[in-house]
């Protein structure tokens, strides 16, 4: 049972810091016109990209844009990516 409390756990870490990033680049203002600032939102979208592709696929999803099939796809592979980025996250904070 502890380990899948500790799975649950890392999700809900992985997808809290995405949704963090993505909210604190929102808040920044930055624009990706330049060769730099697509270099700087690609290397955002890797920590923020569950939250971001998670709000727009429910956003499809209410408007019945996406088939249910395909929501759930997508919602799998957010909680895989968020599982990976709060593992991630609990390994650096367990080495602090």
């Amino acid at each position: 049972m502890y380990s899948v409390w500790l799975l649950l756990f890392a999700i809900t870490t992985g997808f809290t810091a995405s949704g963090i990033v993505a909210s604190l680049y929102r808040l920044s203002g930055a624009k990706a016109d330049t060769g730099t600032g697509q270099t700087l939102r690609l290397a955002v979208m890797a920590i923020a990209g569950p939250s971001v592709i998670f709000e727009y696929a429910v956003r499809g999803y209410k408007a019945k844009e996406w088939a249910p099939m395909l929501f759930w796809l997508v919602v799998a592979l957010v909680n895989y990516w968020s599982l990976a980025l709060g593992l991630f996250v609990l390994d650096v904070a367990m080495h602090l």
